[in-house]
């Protein structure tokens, strides 16, 4: 419990200086921007920023992806998006209703191009997050969904959902390195899985339209936690799918770092949007 007291404290003194508000106001509009742009669109001096974007990322509230030479910074979610389920929700204290707000207002936008990007850290070691990730024991009892593959690169998946079985050969693992690293394509969007879901035909057709995503997840040792980054990329900017997973990845992943830190998963969220990895 000490640690998730520290954490906290150090969302709270981040969030507490108004040049760090302003940063992830300005990420939260326009996310994946590099230092230099960072800089020119507050009016701040390079290093205020790169101190101010340290003590962001120290309190986990901005994340980094490299993407060649340039280092890009994303607003993460993780840290409100925790509090407001792990303990607001749980004593229900409307008069920290204001925070729930701010957790709302980082996570409403779509992220444009490269997509999602969520970091956050999880009690448990990278045997056991990997098991979480590819393992149906714990896919079904956190996410729903359980997957048909022998997770080497190249393999075929087949996506299972409440009795819909989502077959393409395009839906296959793109990388598989055991407690490091696991990338693959996102699910095809079938008439099956839309019916199950009660999406009607214009939507289906919308999300079909669309270019076919992937998802990438790093696990890395932290001290006696693991840091989990998740990106969700190749998505249409201004598309349905960056939307709606956009939406649902935090609560899913919040319910992942639940189930392996308590045994328990998050209560239901009944919002069609909300749970990510089936973009429902």
């Amino acid at each position: 419990m000490l640690g998730v007291v520290t954490e906290v404290d150090e969302v709270f003194r981040a969030l507490a200086d108004a040049s760090r508000r302003r940063l992830l106001d300005s990420l939260n509009d326009r996310n994946g921007q590099t230092l230099r742009e960072l800089c020119v669109g507050l009016d701040m001096a390079r290093q205020s920023v790169s101190k101010h974007l340290a003590v962001l990322e120290a309190a986990d509230l901005v994340t980094t992806v490299w993407r060649g030479r340039e280092k890009l910074h994303y607003l993460n979610a993780a840290p409100i998006n925790a509090i407001s389920e792990r303990w607001i929700d749980r004593y229900n204290r409307e008069r920290v209703r204001a925070l729930a707000d701010l957790k709302t207002a980082l996570e409403q936008e779509p992220m444009p191009d490269p997509g999602f990007v969520y970091t956050t850290y999880v009690n448990t070691t990278p045997e056991r997050l990997w098991a979480a990730l590819t393992d149906p024991a714990f896919t079904r009892r956190y996410w729903g969904v359980a997957f048909e593959t022998d997770w080497s690169a190249g393999s075929p998946m087949v996506w299972e959902e409440n009795g819909v079985k989502i077959a393409d050969p395009a839906q296959v693992v793109l990388e598989a390195e055991p407690y490091r690293r696991l990338s693959y394509t996102w699910h095809t969007f079938t008439p099956e899985w839309a019916r199950a879901h009660g999406f009607d035909d214009e939507l289906l057709g919308r999300l079909r339209g669309e270019s076919r995503s992937k998802v990438t997840f790093d696990i890395e040792p932290h001290g006696r936690m693991v840091k989990l980054t998740v990106v969700h990329d190749d998505l249409d900017p201004d598309g349905t799918v960056v939307r709606m997973v956009g939406q649902g990845w935090p609560h899913l992943l919040s319910n992942l770092k639940t189930l392996l830190e308590t045994g328990e998963t998050l209560p239901a969220v009944p919002n069609p949007n909300d749970p990510g990895g089936r973009v429902t």
